[in-house]
């Protein structure tokens, strides 16, 4: 606290502007200042209200309590004023705070809207009848600047060459901030002729704003392809220091082509004759190179095209090696491509007819880029051999199929034919035997042949046919037909059986159920039936042959006797005469 005296000649030199002595009333004001150090701070953001409490006691007998600020020069600008008796407030015509100002009854004073310019000292003023107290405080105005921003940046960047990739621009900032660059998270720093920063800060003298601008070039390498970019602006604000962070930039990096490549674009790993093959040649650089030369075998000359070569429906011929070049030739790739094939030749094959017993021979012939896999299908039924035949049956007909596979090559496989037809004339057979009812007989037919025989039933002799022809199902070239007859007498029963190559007839006699007869089982085969018909004739030809005999024996019995009485009667007469001519 400052001397009475002291302040009373401070607060008579503040009402009085003009005092008598104008260097001795300076002098007064200036030990009546508060040191600098330490001094009470508020920190206000750009646009807000400034708010400043009067940080006195308000004393007895106050009469006033003014504001003032301090020009650079020391002097001093009063810009409000509040009675304390008659509890008006004054604004001094100040134009930079018209409008802008707020004192409150506690002597607290509010500036709205505030600018760069307030950042100056400001005095309240407590004023009784015998002193003059004082207290500074100091404002300071902050403003964030806008978030940085990346211009002007280089359509594409080549390497090997100094270029500006950019400039980081940062607006509208108090105090002024940093600006620092970053390539994938890292700091820049300048390297001389590689990386260089010049950073730039332009303060609008209408707003107090600095606009901070920081230029990059950047000589760029080939693993610069996909760096980002991006920058930061450090600044100081209310609470201490801040960064704003900008987009990333990734920019197009050019480069020459170091090296040529060549692929084959194919739906699947390996090819084979019929495919597309596409051929795509690539050059490392960027851009990549547009044109190629294409060296195709048995071409001299290398065929110019775009970065793709297509060829269509291609042979086994096509196997070989493929390049590809730059225009300049200074670079070629090559690749080999294996057109993989697969051939079948069947023989016989198609529709082929065979008689039955016949010979055939089949031979199934492969020709492929790799070993193939062979196998036969019969009928929709895979095989475990090829087929052979050295004597053709019936079963042996059906449909042949010789069909093979390159296992690594995707959808490569062949497959051929043979239609194998068998055909015999009607062979027949017949069997019979008396059912258990003893009443009625089952004759069958057995009929080998092919293409199936027509069968045919006629019966000699008186009998009763009690059912119809039943036939069993057709199969490998044979069936059966068999009828049920009740024979009254001795009937003899033909089968028939006809196709398109013969007409075969077979004779059975049956005896009528009277006579008791020896069975035959039904399956027993024709050779049986035929050695049965053999002995009943043998037998009627042995009871023909004694009725022969007796009848043989009778007539010489009888010429015998004959001649017996003939013999008796001569010796009778002989005798006679002998005695006669005795």
């Amino acid at each position: 606290m400052m001397e009475p005296s002291a302040a009373v000649a401070c607060a008579s030199c503040r009402r009085h502007p003009l005092p008598p002595s104008l260097l001795l009333c300076l002098l007064l004001v200036a030990l009546c200042l508060p040191p600098a150090l330490g001094l009470y701070t508020v920190n206000a953001v750009y646009g807000d209200t400034i708010t400043m409490p009067c940080r006195l006691e308000v004393p007895d007998g106050l009469l006033f309590g003014k504001w003032k600020y301090e020009m650079p020069n020391g002097s001093p600008v009063f810009i409000a004023f509040r009675s304390s008796t008659k509890k008006n407030v004054q604004y001094d015509d100040v134009p930079e705070y018209k409008d802008r100002l707020i004192l409150s009854e506690n002597y607290t004073l509010s500036i709205k809207n505030a600018r760069i310019s307030d950042e100056k000292r400001f005095v309240c003023m407590l004023v009784t009848e015998d002193d003059v107290s004082e207290e500074p405080t100091i404002v300071k105005v902050f403003k964030q600047p806008s978030q940085p921003e990346i211009l002007h940046q280089a359509n594409f960047l080549e390497t090997e060459k100094l270029q500006r990739l950019g400039e980081c621009v940062a607006r509208d900032s108090y105090p002024e901030g940093n600006v620092t660059w970053y390539k994938n998270g890292r700091v820049l720093q300048p390297v001389e002729e590689a990386v260089v920063i010049n950073l730039q800060k332009i303060v609008d003298r209408s707003t107090g704003l600095f606009t901070m601008t920081s230029s990059l070039q950047y000589m760029p390498t080939k693993k610069d392809a996909n760096a980002k970019f991006s920058c930061t602006v450090t600044y100081y604000g209310p609470s201490g220091q801040k960064t704003i962070h900008s987009e990333p930039v990734v920019f197009d990096v050019h480069y020459p082509t170091e090296k040529v490549t060549i692929k084959v674009l194919s739906q699947s790993s390996t090819i084979k004759e019929g495919d597309n093959i596409t051929l795509k040649c690539s050059g490392n650089g960027n851009p990549p190179p547009q044109e190629f030369l294409f060296y195709i075998p048995g071409e001299a000359e290398g065929i110019r095209s775009s970065d793709t070569y297509v060829m269509t429906d291609v042979r086994r011929n096509a196997t070989g090696e493929y390049k590809c070049s730059l225009m300049d030739k200074s670079m070629m790739d090559s690749t080999t491509i294996t057109v993989h094939y697969l051939d079948l030749q069947l023989t016989p094959s198609g529709e082929v007819t065979k008689q039955i017993g016949e010979e055939l021979r089949v031979s199934c012939t492969i020709s492929s880029s790799r070993n193939a896999t062979v196998f036969w299908i019969k009928d929709n039924m895979r095989m475990q051999t090829s087929p052979s035949f050295s004597s053709l049956q019936y079963q042996d007909a059906g449909n042949y199929i010789c069909e093979t596979t390159l296992q690594e090559v995707e959808g490569l496989k062949k497959r051929k034919t043979l239609k194998l037809i068998v055909e015999g004339k009607p062979q027949i057979k017949m069997t019979k035997k008396t059912n258990t009812n003893k009443m009625s007989k089952t004759i069958v037919c057995h009929v080998e042949g092919f293409p199936k025989p027509a069968v045919q039933w006629t019966v000699t002799g008186s009998g009763s046919i009690i059912n119809k022809t039943e036939e069993t199902k057709y199969v490998n070239g044979k069936f059966s037909s068999k009828i049920v007859i009740a024979p009254e007498e001795n009937v003899t029963l033909t089968c028939i059986a006809e196709n398109e190559l013969e007409r075969t007839v077979t004779s059975l006699n049956v005896s009528a159920i009277s006579i008791p007869e020896y069975d035959e089982p039904e399956d027993r085969s024709d050779d049986n039936s035929e050695k049965v018909n053999d002995q009943a004739k043998l037998i009627v030809g042995i009871v023909v042959g004694l009725l022969l005999a007796a009848l043989v024996a009778g007539v010489v019995y009888w010429l015998y006797v004959k001649k017996s009485k003939t013999a008796s009667k001569h010796r009778k007469c002989v005798s006679h005469h002998s005695r006669e001519d005795i």
